[in-house]
Formats: structure tokens, sequence, C-alpha cells
């Protein structure tokens, strides 16, 4: 006699959407940014593209982006990029992070790093901090030599940091570890570029009250991703609350941070800004952008509209220097 089993229907346990969805077995399914795209010759910029294995034993990858300069000779500003997504969503193949730095490196004349570090739930922070560390540490060791692109065309007196969202964070605390311990060989981070960054805090403004569901799921993220964080306070999470260490410690020259007024997070990130302007910190602060209608990393997903232009030509000029 022929037997069958069953299989037990999975339930969802936690709602945390628009993010993901967490089962009773374990088991997550993410909501956003789930397709993935190969390196290539871009047809619209010309930017070719290639992923990189840190070394034979690692599991941590980049992509790399080179942009399409008639003069080979002709040494590169030196971006690494982090994409965001709550720290588990989204990798260096989502379409969205490819298309957009295609255009990025293309409009800015960049060679670009863009960090695929392991992702939450699978590997709970401080995973991401730490081998987003290990490419900018992978990628500065080139200068000595390896990689071709990196070693034959980059300009290690111009290495740019930045990220969107929960990229921002983790750039924002590579600064800071940065300005601690240094790169070595004698390499220094130029600028620092926060795109809506995820910052939060216990101490809610009035902004982020105003949507409550938003508010909750924000603060669940936080401590699903890092649940040995000690909460919302956390300095990893919360730059400018109580015992963070001080913002005067950025390891770069420059600084720009961009802001959406319909973004639950724009008030982190206006309010990081004003408190890196006041720290007593030895560098330039470039500037806010603030879009005012606009919302959480609009740009990534409608990038031909008008204020997604501005926003790239905007991180291009704070890249070559204007």
């Amino acid at each position: 006699m022929e037997t069958t089993t069953s299989q037990k229907a999975k339930t969802v346990i936690d709602d945390l959407s628009p993010f993901f969805l967490v089962y009773d077995d374990g088991t997550i399914e993410r909501l956003l940014a789930n397709d993935s795209v190969p390196p290539s010759l871009d047809p619209l910029t010309a930017v070719i593209s290639k992923d990189v294995l840190l070394s034979p034993n690692s599991d941590i990858s980049a992509r790399l982006y080179l942009p399409n300069i008639s003069n080979p000779s002709h040494k590169l500003p030196l971006l690494i990029y982090v994409h965001g997504g709550g720290f588990c969503l989204s990798t260096t193949s989502s379409s969205i992070y490819h298309n957009y730095l295609n255009r990025l490196s293309s409009a800015a004349h960049a060679l670009i790093v863009s960090v695929d570090y392991r992702r939450a739930p699978e590997h709970l922070l401080p995973t991401a901090y730490e081998d987003s560390w290990a490419v900018i540490q992978w990628a500065i060791s080139q200068k000595d030599g390896g990689e071709p692109w990196l070693a034959g065309r980059a300009d290690f007196e111009k290495v740019f940091l930045a990220g969107d969202s929960a990229g921002a964070n983790i750039a924002h605390n590579l600064a800071m570890r940065a300005g601690k311990s240094g790169l070595g060989r004698a390499v220094r981070i130029t600028g620092l570029a926060l795109v809506h960054p995820y910052f939060w805090g216990s101490d809610s403004t009035e902004f982020e009250l105003a949507d409550p569901r938003m508010k909750t799921v924000m603060d669940r993220v936080w401590a699903f991703v890092n649940p040995n964080s000690a909460g919302s306070d956390d300095p990893l999470i919360n730059p400018i609350g109580p015992g963070a260490p001080s913002l005067a410690g950025l390891g770069c020259e420059r600084a720009l941070v961009c802001v959406a007024g319909k973004d639950t997070l724009r008030d982190r990130g206006r309010m990081y800004y004003e408190a890196v302007a006041k720290s007593g910190w030895g560098g330039e602060v470039s500037g806010l952008v603030d879009m005012v209608d606009e919302g959480h990393c609009f740009h990534l997903f409608d990038p031909n509209r008008e204020n997604s232009e501005i926003m790239l030509k905007r991180l291009a000029s704070f890249i070559n220097g204007h």
C-alpha cells in the first residue's frame, strides 16, 4: 500500500513586513529585492562589472564596477559601497543595486567595490559589520598589487565610503572604526556619504510616533537581526544616544548626509548631521541633502524621476570633490 506523508503548513509567527515574515519552523520569507542579476557590461553606461571572492576560504565577496574611461592610465576614485535592506534583505546582485551602481560609477567616474556581506538572520549582527570591514581591508590591500582593477586603476588617495539605509549604518560604524584603529597602508577615507541612514533610538520623535506600526517594525527588526543588543540605544543603531562614542572620532575627511522628508528615518539622519557638525570633528561637513517630498530610498526604486537624478549628481559631485 502506498502511503503519503502530509506536510504541516507553516505558520507566520512574526510579521515584519515590508521586510520579511518569520515562520514557526524558524525560516523567513524575504519580501523585497529577491531577484539576482549577473555582472555584465552595462549597455546604458558601458560600465563593466565582475564578482570577486576575497579568498578561496572566504564566504565574503564583492562586486566591482569599472567605468568606461578612455585613458587607461587615469586613476579613479575608489568608492566602497554598502547596500541596505535592514541587514537582512538585498545583495550585491539585486537589480536595484546593480543598476544604481552602474549609473553611479558612470556619473562619478569611480571604481566601485560593492560589499556583499552575509545577512541576518542566518548570520546575525555583528557579522555584517565584520564582513564589511574585511572587504575594506581587502580592497586597500590591493594597493600593493593583486586584483588588477584595483591595483591598476584605483586612486588610493581618494577612497570613499557610502551606503544607504542599513548600509549607511554600517558605513558610519566602519568610519568610526577607521577613526579608532586606522585602515593601514597609509590609506584614509576621503569622504563618507550616508543615504537615508538606518539609525534609531528609544526616545522617539513626533514624526516617528505618527506611524506607530512602522515604529514598532523598526524596533523589532533591530532586535531580530541583533538579539544580543542592549536595545534601540545601542551605539551601533543610535550613534548620538547615551554612551555612544563621540562623533569627533569619525575616520574620514568629509561627510555628506542624505534624508527624505517622507521617510520614517528622516529625523535620525537630520539629528546625526547636526550632531556631527557640533561634535568638534575636524573634518568637513559637506552638506545635508533633504528631499522633502520623497520616501525611503526612492532613488533606487524609481531611478528615472528628477529627484533621483539630482541625488545621483550630488553624490557624484561629492566623490569628485566639488
